[in-house]
């Protein structure tokens, strides 16, 4: 790739860094800005990258066959949009590769995945020639990538700074920057994965200079479970999940000695929990999946719940093993796997 000088676009090659989805809209708007900061702040190279099909459609003459758009028009469309998004980030003093890529968008962004450091989108995006960009590929792309990858929703515009649009009329009131809590959350549920999401919220705690607060959820006796008899149950269930967030929470900070870590437990719904959390939270990081049972979900169908009604951004680790994993069980209880 040729490096380009900061603030400056060069295009093609392999991204490096953090990559970040673009169609025009608002809600890319946003994800492309708060990539720039992060781009800055970990003085990593931003990979601004948009894609696009030739969509096909049935001829409606007498011949069989079908025809397509051209593609040098829907090219034009897509460098253009590139173009703005590269001016937008233009004085953030990074280095920045701008690239119009050919496939679907989902695809393309996984397959960057691979080398990247970071993914960011927005929720959801335009229709038309970019249509599938920021619309399913949120929930593609955190499910499959290959890097921790960054949801940023159109509601959380007013914390960012040079996003001057005005959001859609909604009951709830925007969070200014002022407003924000300046905390790295993370959702726990004793599984691997989720201890895997404590470490890499950990390292983007210290990167920022954040307190970590780890978060496990007690959801309430619903279903399958309703037949718990006593509160004696739930006071011993919460006692346990004390005991091993508490373990947890001593074995971050053995590999993270100066960073301030604390651990709640919470009494409710994973998935309405870290919503409300991500309203005022700097960022929230969840892992893919989770666990089954009372306290699992929160990493597998609760993680696309947050994500799709999320107020702030989201930060979803994939599955890995990194080898601090290892020595977990030197601090104390944790869930039979």
């Amino acid at each position: 790739m040729t490096n380009a000088t900061p603030g400056n676009a060069s295009h093609g090659g392999t991204p490096r860094g953090i990559v970040v989805g673009v169609d025009g809209s608002d809600q890319s708007h946003c994800a492309l800005v708060w990539a720039a900061q992060e781009a800055q702040k970990r003085r990593t190279p931003l990979h601004v990258i948009t894609a696009y099909t030739v969509p096909v459609f049935a001829a409606s003459s007498m011949d069989a066959g079908y025809a397509t758009l051209d593609d040098a028009v829907i090219r034009e469309g897509a460098e253009a949009v590139l173009e703005q998004a590269v001016e937008k980030v233009d004085g953030y003093g990074v280095e920045v590769h701008a690239t119009v890529e050919t496939g679907d968008a989902a695809g393309v962004l996984l397959e960057l995945s691979e080398e990247a450091e970071l993914v960011v989108v927005g929720t959801r995006g335009r229709g038309g020639f970019m249509g599938r960009l920021l619309g399913s590929v949120s929930s593609a792309v955190p499910a499959h990538a290959h890097c921790p990858s960054v949801t940023i929703p159109l509601a959380c515009a007013p914390r960012l700074e040079g996003v001057d649009f005005e959001l859609p009329k909604t009951k709830d009131i925007p969070v200014k920057p002022d407003d924000v809590e300046k905390v790295v959350l993370v959702g726990v549920d004793g599984s691997e994965q989720a201890r895997m999401a404590t470490l890499v919220a950990a390292e983007q705690a210290a990167r920022w200079g954040r307190p970590l607060r780890v978060i496990c959820a007690l959801p309430p006796f619903t279903g399958s479970l309703a037949w718990v008899p006593a509160p004696l149950d739930r006071e011993a269930l919460y006692a346990d999940l004390r005991s091993q967030l508490d373990a947890g929470v001593a074995w971050l900070r053995s590999h993270f000695p100066g960073l301030q870590i604390s651990g709640e437990v919470q009494d409710g719904s994973p998935v309405e929990l870290l919503i409300e959390a991500t309203r005022t939270a700097e960022l929230l990081v969840m892992g893919t999946r989770g666990r089954g049972g009372f306290a699992g979900m929160l990493l597998g169908s609760t993680s696309q719940g947050v994500l799709h009604h999320a107020k702030g951004p989201v930060m979803v680790v994939p599955d890995a093993h990194d080898p601090r994993l290892d020595d977990r069980k030197k601090f104390g209880p944790m869930p039979e796997e």
